[in-house]
């Protein structure tokens, strides 16, 4: 595999590149090695191109959005990462109550763009720190609403780089997953259909919802968001917290103290540190509880 290939090839068609590039830099957990090369598209033709040159090379590229959600591991990426984070991602309004958005935009400026336009659909979504790509590849969710409910179509290149979609039901949205999680194709741009709002009730969801995750997760340190999915009839949190393990540490890896839920980056903290520490709650609970955590975050290993 060369990666130079894939560097030259991309600086000259007029991506951003970068040879071994700190993932933690790139990610919300601030965790992670390098990566072999980074590409930044700055649109389709430029991904396609990208995607295109990697099969000829026999790589698989790594897809990276806001970073949120995964935990890179320590010896980093021995592959190219194709960052969809565009320095100007476009977004647009359809028809009065449709939002279509590049995926790589962060998903708080979808809900100002909602906001903007007066429709409403998206106040559960302000705050998650993904991307719109991001958000419907794991079905995001909050506060009772999901990226099920705006959804309706994702546009997407396959991996031989050819342009499709996949509308409705063939999105395959369910909990925290999509037919994107399976199918290995690059989301590139969202169509959301909302609901005309009255402005001033939106925004103020947006902030109420917004004060609560403030209040109650520990949003001060890094961390890749909620550790578990939230097993039948329970949450991950409280089984957690009912087994005493607030606080509990692995390296610079801890238990939040101010939710269970979450575990974060005091500092320091490595993947494997991480890891260790999920294995320890996984292991706790279900020997308290007899209830099994799932974990919610990425664990990203290539190469």
């Amino acid at each position: 595999m060369s990666f130079d290939k894939i560097f030259e090839y991309a600086t000259g068609i007029g991506c951003k590149a970068e040879r071994e590039v700190p993932m933690s830099k790139y990610t919300t957990f601030r965790i992670g090695g390098n990566a072999s090369v980074m590409a930044t598209p700055l649109n389709d033709e430029q991904l396609v191109s990208v995607i295109k040159e990697c099969k000829k090379e026999n790589i698989k590229p790594f897809i990276l959005g806001n970073g949120s959600n995964m935990l890179i591991c320590d010896a980093g990426l021995n592959t190219v990462v194709i960052n969809m984070c565009r320095p100007e991602p476009k977004i647009e309004l359809v028809n009065g109550d449709t939002i279509v958005c590049d995926a790589g935009m962060n998903m708080s400026k979808v809900c100002n763009f909602a906001l903007d336009n007066e429709l409403t659909g998206l106040e559960f979504a302000f705050g998650i720190p993904g991307s719109a790509g991001g958000a419907a590849y794991m079905n995001a969710g909050a506060y009772g609403g999901e990226m099920k409910d705006v959804l309706v179509e994702c546009r997407h290149i396959d991996s031989d780089g050819n342009l499709g979609s996949l509308k409705g039901d063939e999105l395959g949205l369910a909990y925290r997953t999509s037919a994107y999680e399976h199918n290995g194709f690059i989301i590139t741009t969202l169509v959301m259909k909302l609901k005309k709002g009255d402005k001033a009730e939106i925004k103020a969801r947006m902030q109420e919802l917004l004060q609560r995750r403030k209040d109650k997760q520990p949003l001060e340190f890094p961390s890749a968001g909620s550790t578990f999915k939230r097993p039948e009839g329970h949450f991950a949190g409280g089984l957690i917290e009912e087994c005493g393990l607030k606080g509990c540490s692995v390296g610079g890896a801890q238990v939040s103290e101010k939710h269970a839920g979450f575990i974060i980056n005091k500092g320091g903290a490595t993947a494997q540190d991480v890891l260790d520490l999920i294995k320890y709650v996984q292991d706790r609970v279900f020997e308290e509880k007899g209830i099994h955590l799932e974990p919610e975050v990425r664990l990203i290993t290539v190469g």
